[in-house]
Formats: structure tokens, sequence, C-alpha cells
């Protein structure tokens, strides 16, 4: 295959290539960036430009760039089955890896339902609770409850679980049923001051309150992630998790712990439902499984949800094509190994108090209003007033982060994300093999361009 030049790279890509959550008409008068190699930590575009990746991509790459390990094992795999479905069969990868999954997952997860993304773990989750309580007599549990901007996917019942009203708008009417609840950003929880106890107490009583507005008997599920990341890593406060646990369990509702972003040691622990102490009753995963070498995601379930279809003439109808594939099983496998053997988890409760400190740094600038998040993990919240927490309206926001804050930390060598799908924030998920030298270099970077967004201000 003949390389293209950088020309018509941005040719081809701006004929033909259609990116993900782009904007496409900011690229109409400059270059597209094209990431072409990644090393470690690093990442290299078509200019020979390196970066240090504070995103893990999208909060995917967990063990970092370039690693041999996970490309041979697809190799070597890909070379003795390429592919092989699910659908009424089985293949030793699938095997494998759902063994050693069951043996990760919090309690009795023990059952692990494949797909290819996130959005499709958490499609296949509503799915299956929908169909568990028509099996078990409870035909009208279909509603599910979420939080106040989170994101749980794009597929359209992902999309309809998912907090974020501008990305919904287009595709509307979505599947109904999907109701919302507060979130847990202590930040802007002025009413409680300090007490963030009281704070989680009154917002996991939100979701009883919403159980009971809709009718207990009606809500199939409570869909929450360890550490909400739309709106800028939101962590739960004190308790709160344990309290929405003994609600869903008094009315009998099941609790689905999203772990697409929190799974596999970004905060610490296999699971962040391990770290903050809840038995989930399904678990959605993805993105970090196979460090994003692969597609792969995969729904965990608890022993008595499977039951019903253990017997008789009762079938999931549910099945993704790929899902489970060989190959991405393979690479999955290699990763869970990387991240044991090298310590990874360890290596991120370790150092989480530098992150941290490293980011708190930044605390003294006047655009910082808050740092905040777990593990390898965090949101720095964007204000125009540090004392009232006043935030920017749309068009400030519009200039603050698209007309200068994420084209300026990308020039300046990081590649996080500047957001403001609730108030302005920047994310940063480094790798998990990331040390103390780059949370320095981060915080450097992030000083000098936000001292420069605060003038633009």
């Amino acid at each position: 295959m003949t390389e293209l030049s950088n020309d018509a790279l941005q040719a081809s890509a701006r004929r033909h290539l259609w990116m993900h959550f782009t904007r496409l008409s900011s690229y109409a008068d400059h270059e597209i960036p094209v990431i072409v190699r990644g090393d470690g930590v690093r990442v290299w575009d078509q200019h020979g430009r390196r970066y240090l990746d504070g995103l893990s991509g999208l909060f995917t790459s967990q063990i970092g760039h370039g690693r041999t390990e996970l490309a041979e094992a697809a190799a070597r795999q890909a070379s003795e089955l390429g592919y092989f479905p699910l659908w009424s069969y089985a293949h030793p990868r699938a095997v494998e890896l759902a063994d050693r999954l069951a043996d990760l997952t919090p309690g009795d997860c023990n059952r692990i339902f494949f797909t290819t993304s996130g959005s499709e773990a958490v499609e296949s989750a509503w799915k299956l609770a929908r169909q568990y309580f028509r099996l078990t007599g409870q035909p009208d549990r279909t509603k599910v409850v979420s939080r106040a901007l989170a994101y749980h996917g794009t597929t359209m019942g992902a999309l309809s679980i998912t907090g974020l009203a501008d990305i919904k708008t287009p595709f509307e009417p979505l599947v109904p049923g999907a109701i919302k609840v507060p979130n847990t950003n202590f930040y802007r929880a002025r009413y409680f001051a300090d007490d963030e106890v009281a704070f989680g107490q009154w917002a996991a009583d939100a979701v009883e309150q919403a159980l009971l507005v809709e009718g207990p008997g009606t809500v199939a599920a409570v869909v929450l992630e360890p550490v909400q990341n739309s709106g800028g890593c939101f962590p739960p406060p004190p308790g709160y998790f344990q309290r929405v646990r003994e609600i869903c369990d008094r009315y009998g509702v099941l609790l689905v712990s999203d772990e697409v972003i929190c799974g596999f040691g970004r905060l610490g622990h296999w699971f962040g439902a391990g770290r903050y102490g809840y038995q989930p009753d399904m678990v959605t995963m993805a993105k970090g499984l196979t460090s994003g070498y692969a597609p792969l995601g995969a729904l965990a379930v608890s022993d008595r949800l499977i039951e019903p279809f253990l017997e008789g003439e009762h079938t999931f109808l549910h099945g993704v094509t790929f899902a489970g594939h060989p190959v991405s099983a393979a690479v999955a496998l290699a990763n869970l190994d990387v991240i044991e053997t090298e310590g990874l988890l360890e290596h991120v409760r370790r150092n989480e108090p530098v992150l941290r400190a490293a980011l708190e740094t930044l605390s003294d600038l006047p655009i910082v209003g808050d740092v905040r998040g777990a593990g390898y993990f965090y949101g720095i919240e964007l204000v125009k007033d540090k004392d009232t927490r006043e935030t920017f309206d749309g068009e400030e926001s519009e200039r603050l982060l698209r007309g200068f804050l994420s084209g300026a930390l990308f020039e300046a060598g990081l590649v996080c994300r500047a957001d403001d799908r609730g108030d302005p924030v920047v994310q940063l998920a480094p790798p998990l093999v990331c040390g103390e030298a780059e949370f320095d270099e981060m915080a450097s970077i992030l000083r000098s361009v936000l001292t420069e967004a605060w003038k633009r201000t």
C-alpha cells in the first residue's frame, strides 16, 4: 500500500472521512490533525510533532501505546482463528476471557455477554433488564433512572439513558422511560456547604423520589457511573452508593454500574464498584478492556439474572456480529496480563495523590474553580469568578473552549479534553503507566495555556 503524502491525506480526509462528534466546518481553513504513531504515553502527528496523551486516546489506552505484546497476541490469534461468531458457538479466547472477567468483576457478576463497544454494553443492559422482568412476571418494569449530564452512549437506548440534551435533541423521539435525577457535582451544591455526606444522602434520595414518582413497579434499573465523566469527573460523596443500593433493593430495581471509563484501573481498582464498596447487579465495560488495541465491550451479569435463561425455551433475544471477536478477546487477555504483571492498579493508587497535587497547583489561577476526580481521572472546572463560582455563558464558553483552549492545548503538546457539556472543564485521564514527570509536564502546559486563556476572557 502506497503511503499518502500529507496533502493527499488532508484532501482525502476532507472528502471522505466523517469524524465523530466533530464540527467538520472547523477544519475548513486549517489542517485536520492526523495521528500516525504512538509509543508509551506519547503520540506523533503527520509532521513528526510529539504530544503527551493526557486523555489515553479517549479514556482507553490504559497501558500506553506501541505495546508489542498486544500486537503479537492479535497476530497469533488472527492466524489461528480470525473470526467466528458467538451465536450458538464458542471459541477458546471468548471462554478464557469470560472466565477471567468473572474473577475480576464484583460479587456474583459471573456471566459475561460480549459486545463491541460501551454503547452496546449499556444497550444490552437495558434490554436484558426488560426481558428479565418480563420473564419473571413483572412486565411493567421497563424504565431506567440515570443522572443529569451523564453520558452512557449513542445507540438509541443508551442515548436515551444519557443525560445530555444537546446530543439527544436531533434524534428525538427516543426510547421512552428514561428518567433523570441529580448528579453528584458537589462543587455546585452550595446548599450543602461543606457537608459531602448530607449532599450524598440528598442525591441518593433523589433516586428514591424518582422511583416513587414513576411507580417503583415500572422501573427496571438505575444506571450510574462510579465517577461521572460528562460534566467533569464527579466522584460519589461518602455513602452515596450504599444508599442507592439500599433503595434499589427496597424497590426491587437493578443497579447497573457503568464502568466503560472507570474500569480496568482508571480508578486504581479493576472496577469502580470495588473502590467505592457497592455491589451492582450488572457491570458495563469496554475501552480499557483492550486498552483500545481492538474493539471490545462486555456486560457482566449477576447469577440471578441469568436464571430464567438457563432452562426451557427462553433466549436473550439480542446479539452482535463481532461481539467477543477472537482477535479482540486475545488482545484483552494480553492487556489484562500487562495490567497485572506491571502492577498498574497499585501504581495508580500509589500515584493518585501525586497527580492530584500536580493539578491542584493550578488552583491559584483565577480561571480554575475546582479540581476533582479520582485515580487517573480528573476534571478542572473553569470559572469567571472564583469567589462566586460564576460560570461562562454559552457564547463565552464557545470562544474559550473551541475558539482557544482546545487548539492551544494541542499546539502546546497535550492531548486532553476541553468540554462544555456541563460547565466548562478540562479533563485528564492519562495512561496508567504515567508518573510524576508526566504529571508535572501536564501541569506546566495547563498553567501556560490557562493563564493565556484568562487574559482572553
